[in-house]
């Protein structure tokens, strides 16, 4: 009861505050309602988040205000932006100017020394220290180890059954993935261990940072006090495998990377209070959205037969070369140019994460207008990514939009793993966790949809009703039928 109380006089004070600054800029405000106190349009924006129609809701306030209004969103005045410029300004402004601040329920349960809340010379200090094991020079080496924890995965979920909720199960494969490459953790009861708390944190970042019993946001909080002893104890053990070994493999894993990394004083690069926080944002960031775009392309292969066809034969074509248990290589996915084609149209019109947030920490000047210190700068990467006046017709699934000698997008309208200093550095790993698990797939089964509409709905990441259920067929025992195709 006591955090209730604290959290609505905050919120109080905050709706008083923004109020005297709202009539001092009042001239100056991009226009727009900031609605009602503490709730202004949230409700709206979460109802048409789970109905899936972001892009409506955003092109309502366009079309009334243009591409700079304000309105207000979860106890905060905002301003929303649109278009590529929009875009470069918000991924490229230092932390002198907008800082990358998330709603307090992400803070509490991450970290605060995540990437994501660190500014200026921490977050480049974090960001290369991340980027050292993330990068593709690095991850090369780490194509086979993906490989097979996807074949495990596809001869556990998959092999002998008749149905598949595959959003369900391919969340399973990329915590795996996350707990091979980050921890170096094999699979058994160690990783088994670290799964319950990890769900509990996932959700409980989405929930009402309210602190009470019972509450997601709770048991988030009680998760991450499960989860953290865990990744101590972890730190300690790869600490003293790298003092005895004295000649340890900097990439075997994240953990020992981030620990090996020393700066020109030859002192540790990262604290481990900032180790812990980046690995559970860099697990929490790498679970949810890999496995959403496997899940759209399962479903989008099932609804188009052309494109399904000329995925296998790109993919049997790498997979005739190969001995029958050969794991993939990292020159096998170089060959995968028109699957990772149809992945980015499906990140162009399926993106993950539709919302980005930001906090000025000054009065800025943008467009001619201000924006008051302190409110919040709202971006939808989905809305210049189904802008007509960039992508032509924008609502077709349009792969050729990406070949090498298309026209470019401008800079900035294609953004969904961010852009600029804030580009996510885990794009690299993305991309090769999708195109080994499609080349699985697709060279292994064939699949229809159970439910052909599969509806889903952005909490705030997309969530299929049912997980995405599928009927599969061996591609062995069958040739591909044509429901599986249409």
């Amino acid at each position: 009861m006591e955090s209730f109380v604290i959290s609505t006089l905050l919120l109080f004070f905050l709706s008083v505050f923004f109020l005297f600054r709202r009539k001092k800029y009042s001239d100056k405000v991009p226009p727009g309602s900031l609605g009602l106190p503490l709730i202004g349009q949230s409700l709206g924006l979460l109802k048409a988040m789970k109905a899936n129609k972001v892009e409506e809701w955003f092109q309502e306030g366009i079309t009334k205000h243009g591409p700079i209004w304000k309105t207000g969103l979860f106890g905060y005045p905002t301003v929303v932006l649109h278009g590529p410029a929009a875009n470069k300004f918000f991924y490229t402004c230092d932390g002198s100017v907008l800082r990358s601040t998330q709603p307090p329920s992400i803070s509490r349960i991450v970290g605060s020394k995540n990437i994501i809340e660190l500014v200026n010379n921490d977050h480049k200090r974090v960001r290369g220290a991340l980027v050292s094991f993330l990068r593709l020079e690095v991850l090369k080496q780490y194509v086979a180890k993906v490989d097979e924890e996807i074949q495990y995965h596809l001869q556990m979920h998959w092999v002998g059954k008749h149905e598949v909720q595959v959003q369900t199960v391919i969340k399973s494969l990329t915590f795996n993935v996350i707990c091979s490459l980050l921890f170096g953790i094999e699979r058994g009861p160690k990783r088994e261990k670290l799964l319950p708390p990890f769900q509990d944190m996932i959700e409980g970042i989405l929930a009402i940072p309210i602190n009470l019993p019972f509450t997601k946001f709770n048991r988030g909080i009680i998760a991450r006090k499960k989860l953290v002893p865990m990744l101590i104890d972890l730190i300690r053990e790869k600490r003293e495998a790298i003092e005895e070994q004295k000649r340890v493999d900097p990439h075997k894993d994240l953990i020992t990377s981030l620990l090996s990394i020393r700066d020109n004083d030859n002192l540790p690069m990262m604290s481990d209070e900032e180790i812990i926080d980046n690995i559970i944002a860099v697990m929490i960031a790498g679970y949810d959205t890999t496995s959403v775009l496997l899940t759209f392309l399962v479903k989008h292969l099932a609804n188009n037969g052309s494109i399904y066809s000329a995925i296998a034969r790109e993919q049997e074509e790498i997979a005739k070369n190969k001995a029958p248990e050969e794991a993939l290589k990292w020159e096998d996915l170089t060959k995968m140019k028109y699957t990772w084609r149809v992945a980015s149209e499906m990140l162009r019109i399926n993106t993950p994460v539709i919302l980005s947030f930001r906090r000025a920490v000054q009065d800025i000047e943008y467009g001619g207008y201000i924006i008051p210190k302190g409110w919040q700068v709202m971006v939808s990467g989905s809305m210049t990514h189904m802008d007509n006046s960039i992508f032509q017709n924008p609502t077709m699934f349009n792969p050729t939009r990406f070949e090498k000698n298309a026209p470019s997008p401008p800079p900035y309208s294609f953004v969904p793993f961010g852009a600029g200093p804030r580009m996510c550095p885990g794009m690299e790993l993305a991309k090769m966790e999708t195109l080994a698990m499609m080349h699985r797939l697709v060279t292994q089964f064939t699949w229809v949809l159970l439910d052909k509409d599969g509806p889903f709905k952005r909490i705030p990441m997309p969530e299929f009703d049912n997980g995405l259920l599928v009927r599969i067929m061996p591609i062995k025992a069958t040739s591909m039928p044509s429901e599986a195709i249409m």
